[in-house]
Order: C-alpha cells, then sequence, then structure tokens
C-alpha cells in the first residue's frame, strides 16, 4: 500500500501545527500564572548560537507553507515575521493553517518525481525530487522546529508533554 504526498503532507503539517498552537496556549497560561514577562519565553534559546523560540516557530511555518506551496506549483504567502508574543505567533501557526487548508490534494498527489527547487541558505539553492524534498526536507525541518519550541518552553517550567506533542488538545 503506498500512502499519497497529499495524507504524507497536508493532514501531518495540520495535525502538527494545531498540536504546537496548543502548546502555546499552554505558554500563554504559564506566563500568565506566574506572571512572568512572555519574552522570557519568545527570546529564550536553548544555546548562544541557536535561533530563539520565536523564530522555532517562524520557520516551522515557514517551511510547511513553503513547502506545500513548492509541491502543488502554488504561490506561497507572505508573512511579515513581525511577531513578538505568544498570541501572535498563535495566529501566525493559524495563517499558516488557513492557507494549508485551501491547498487541494490534487495539487500535490502525483508530485512524487517533480523537480523542486528551493532556497538552501544564503544565495544558495537545492533540487530535490517531490518526494525526497518532502521526506527529507520539509517535513524534517517542521519537527525540528516544533521540537525546538516544544524543548525551550519545557526546560522552562511549561507543564508539556509528549502527549501535547503528539496529541495537542485531544490528548
Amino acid at each position: 500500500m503506498t500512502i499519497s504526498m497529499s495524507s504524507a503532507s497536508l493532514q501531518v503539517c495540520t495535525r502538527m501545527l494545531t498540536n504546537l498552537q496548543h502548546i502555546l496556549g499552554k505558554a500563554e497560561q504559564f506566563v500568565e500564572a506566574k506572571k512572568i514577562d512572555p519574552a522570557a519565553l519568545t527570546t529564550y534559546r536553548l544555546s548562544p548560537d541557536m535561533l530563539p523560540f520565536t523564530r522555532q516557530i517562524l520557520i516551522a511555518c515557514d517551511s510547511v507553507k513553503n513547502g506545500v506551496a513548492r509541491l502543488g506549483g502554488l504561490e506561497a504567502p507572505k508573512f511579515e515575521d513581525t511577531e513578538t508574543t505568544l498570541a501572535e505567533l498563535k495566529v501566525r501557526i493559524q495563517k499558516t493553517l488557513d492557507f494549508i487548508a485551501t491547498v487541494p490534494a490534487s495539487a500535490i498527489d502525483g508530485t512524487e518525481d517533480n523537480e523542486i527547487t528551493f532556497p538552501a541558505g544564503p544565495g544558495k539553492t537545492r533540487s530535490m525530487k517531490g518526494q525526497d524534498y518532502l521526506n527529507g526536507w520539509v517535513m524534517p525541518n517542521m519537527y525540528f522546529h516544533i521540537t525546538m519550541a516544544y524543548a525551550i518552553l519545557r526546560h522552562n517550567g511549561v507543564d508539556v508533554g509528549k502527549i501535547d506533542y503528539l496529541l495537542g488538545s485531544q490528548g
């Protein structure tokens, strides 16, 4: 049995970004309960050479919206990257979810062998076949940045666990 490109991307990305929204909701509750400055979380990084929490969220969203758009031959919406608060980050996630909800499965299915060329650093591009791009670039980037955001919150005492990461509010 084969799995379609759309079920391997649209459904999974929707679930993971929805779970990320749930996790940010828990961060908002934590900030309110502890009466701390939310910037203590949004600007936090686990290592000096690591991007801060806010960038982890932005990159997770961009990985999904740009990846899905490239696979479907669509124009990805442009987001300004001005989010600084947990509430604004939740809106960014929702805008990403809203975009991928407009992408029909038919735009993604059958793109396994399409050549996808994409930016891969300043002044660099890469090309991969569609299935390799999805499985080896888009999905790992999404998972990595969501995991880093989760780890930052967990490290700072936000009450999130594996079930929040995997099931979100359904857990």
